[in-house]
């Protein structure tokens, strides 16, 4: 999921990102009206998270600029302002979820997994597998072979993209893209060492090995024999 913030509050800011980014999100930000206009226009998110009161530009002035380009991103309204009037027009606006200040996290994910849901039109699986390795999306679980293995969120991620290609070569570059947001260096070591973490939990005491790497070109997720 790829998220547009645009929000003013730094450490409402700092909190969202640093959350979705543990849920395996790839999040950029803006901190005022016209940042997040500019920014919505010119690359392309799954969802945008706006919030009502910004400087530059107010989120529901925002939000009508994007619709009348034809930008039609879901977006998720954030306020203080919970009233019934100002959710429905909010929703008016362009917007098609909003959610009231203060919010719990797990309510503002759940509402931006539906966004995404509904854009593409539910048709995404909810569960990933090959061979005996299965990976619930929805519950966040992985097991293989029937025993439950636990993951951190950054191996979750890079496990679900290999399930997604599973059976095709995946290079670094493309690693660093959709799972590190090329936040690193491409000559880093950080995925050799979450492959080398994911190989000990995924592979170690199972008779056969399911995550290969491919010399000189990167990795592939295939099941054998």
């Amino acid at each position: 999921m790829r998220v547009l913030l645009i929000e003013d509050d730094p450490q409402l800011v700092s909190y969202l990102r640093k959350a979705l980014l543990e849920s395996g999100a790839v999040v950029d930000d803006a901190r005022d009206g016209k940042e997040g206009l500019l920014k919505a226009s010119v690359a392309d998110y799954d969802v945008l998270v706006i919030d009502r009161m910004l400087p530059g530009l107010e989120g529901l002035a925002l939000l009508r600029t994007l619709r009348a380009a034809g930008n039609h991103t879901p977006a998720l309204i954030l306020s203080a302002l919970g009233e019934v009037d100002d959710r429905v027009e909010g929703l008016r606006a362009g917007g098609d979820d909003y959610l009231a200040k203060p919010f719990a996290f797990a309510e503002l994910q759940a509402r931006l997994d539906a966004l995404c849901r509904r854009r593409s039109g539910d048709a995404q699986p909810t569960c990933l597998r090959i061979g005996d390795l299965e990976m619930d999306l929805l519950g966040r679980r992985v097991t293989r072979g029937g025993r439950e293995i636990p993951l951190q969120p950054r191996e979750f991620r890079l496990l679900e993209y290999l399930l997604r290609h599973a059976g095709q070569v995946v290079t670094r570059t493309m690693l660093l893209e959709a799972v590190w947001d090329y936040h690193f260096d491409p000559q880093t070591n950080v995925i050799d060492v979450h492959i080398s973490r994911l190989r000990a939990k995924i592979d170690k005491d199972f008779p056969s090995p399911l995550l290969h790497t491919v010399r000189g070109a990167g990795y592939v997720l295939r099941a054998t024999g």
